[in-house]
């Protein structure tokens, strides 16, 4: 009888990678991508298959920082791995489904997401799963492969500083096939920049051939976002992300019915609580998903679940700075979810300078999810990669006691 898959050692590695592009919304600026990975290895017979998983914290977001999640990280999470030990696939499902969500009422959902897709891919090669299959033991009604693969389509987006930047951004975008464009507002000079990718989407916009929507990450009061309504109207916008910050929600019915936008949730969705309050409060069309935000990918799931039962659509959103990890997550999320209306990220090292796994996923012409292989999440680290954008020592913990950098 082969022996049960337990956990030997696990690393964590915070990593500083510089992005390409400098983008800015109203709740932050970025230039560097700060992803924080999760690496595991079992035990004989199975120490040649690392689990590897990653997130990234967004305080504005989750409420979680990069030193938060590392503590967390280091006190919650990694010490509960002492006692796994799974004989199957479904034996490791059980295990990761405990993970906590809080912790004395604090959100812990960045954490819990590289955990959680660290075991998964390590599960995945031990026992031969692709990650789409935990939607099957989940019990999940219509979700299971192909899901949406054949038909999902990955976003482009609007940025530049002028005109012509921000109309060759698009150029290059539009000659690879993409058709839903993304442009961020409620930041200075929101109006021009929306004008200017009007005026360089407007014909393709008028014949349906391309969608534009734009995210306003919380940055309105209801007052200045129903006073922006009817310029994005007007620019073609077909839908608005989290135009209110998220003790506002009461007010997104009545903002949903003084416009055609359709409006989408974000920030405001953590938790599979809050898709259920949102769908009884009505007014929200688009639920946007993000992995590390709702704490990995079972409860991604979990929420597209209910979310599409309740004639409501999905977005499955990305973190920008994200790696080749998280984008090869959201491929077993296509795989399992049968319907998916936007999709972002996978840009690949067309944003990042580096990408710390092989093989390095980026959307293919038109905006066609990445093919994943293998077991797991399809991606193995890249040793080099990790040790040169490294913040720090990797923190290491063995399963019998701690020894490297761990506090």
């Amino acid at each position: 009888m082969t022996a049960p898959l337990r956990i030997s050692d696990a690393r964590i590695h915070a990593l500083a990678i510089p992005m390409r592009f400098r983008f800015e919304h109203a709740a932050a600026t970025r230039e560097v991508a700060d992803p924080i990975i999760v690496e595991l290895n079992g035990h004989a017979p199975y120490a040649h298959l690392p689990g590897i998983g990653e997130t990234l914290a967004r305080p504005y977001v989750t409420g979680e920082t990069s030193e938060s999640v590392l503590t967390d990280l280091q006190k919650i999470f990694l010490p509960r791995l002492a006692n796994f030990s799974a004989a199957s696939f479904p034996e490791a499902l059980e295990f990761i489904e405990s993970l906590p969500f809080e912790d004395e009422g604090r959100i812990i959902h960045a954490a819990r997401c590289a955990v959680e897709l660290a075991l998964i891919d390590l599960a995945g090669r031990a026992f031969r799963r692709r990650a789409a299959d935990v939607a099957g033991w989940m019990g999940l009604a219509g979700f299971g492969a192909p899901g949406s693969r054949n038909t999902a389509r990955y976003s482009g987006i609007a940025i530049g500083s002028t005109r012509a930047k921000l109309h060759r951004w698009l150029r290059i975008q539009r000659c690879y096939g993409l058709r839903d464009f993304k442009l961020k507002v409620a930041v200075p000079e929101w109006q021009e920049r929306l004008a200017w990718t009007y005026e360089f989407l407007a014909t393709d916009l008028k014949k349906e051939r391309v969608t534009l929507r734009v995210d306003a990450n919380s940055g309105w009061t209801a007052s200045e976002a129903a006073a922006s309504l009817h310029l994005l109207e007007r620019f073609g916008v077909c839908a608005i992300e989290q135009p209110l910050k998220d003790r506002d929600d009461a007010q997104l019915s009545a903002l949903a019915a003084q416009t055609a936008c359709d409006l989408i949730v974000d920030e405001s969705l953590l938790g599979i609580g809050d898709a259920r309050r949102l769908l009884r409060a009505g007014g929200v069309q688009v639920f946007n998903i993000r992995l590390a935000k709702v704490g990995g990918l079972m409860p991604a799931l979990a929420m597209a679940a209910e979310v599409l039962q309740a004639n409501r659509d999905v977005q499955l959103g990305c973190l920008v700075g994200q790696t080749s990890i998280l984008t090869a997550a959201e491929q077993a999320f296509l795989e399992a979810c049968p319907k998916v209306r936007f999709v972002e990220g996978a840009f690949g090292r067309i944003l990042l300078k580096a990408d710390p796994v092989r093989p390095s996923m980026r959307f293919g012409y038109g905006g066609r999810p990445p093919t994943v292989g293998g077991f797991g999440l399809g991606v193995a680290p890249d040793s080099a990669t990790l040790q040169r954008y490294a913040v720090s020592p990797p923190q290491r913990l063995r399963m019998m006691g701690i020894e490297g950098s761990v506090a």
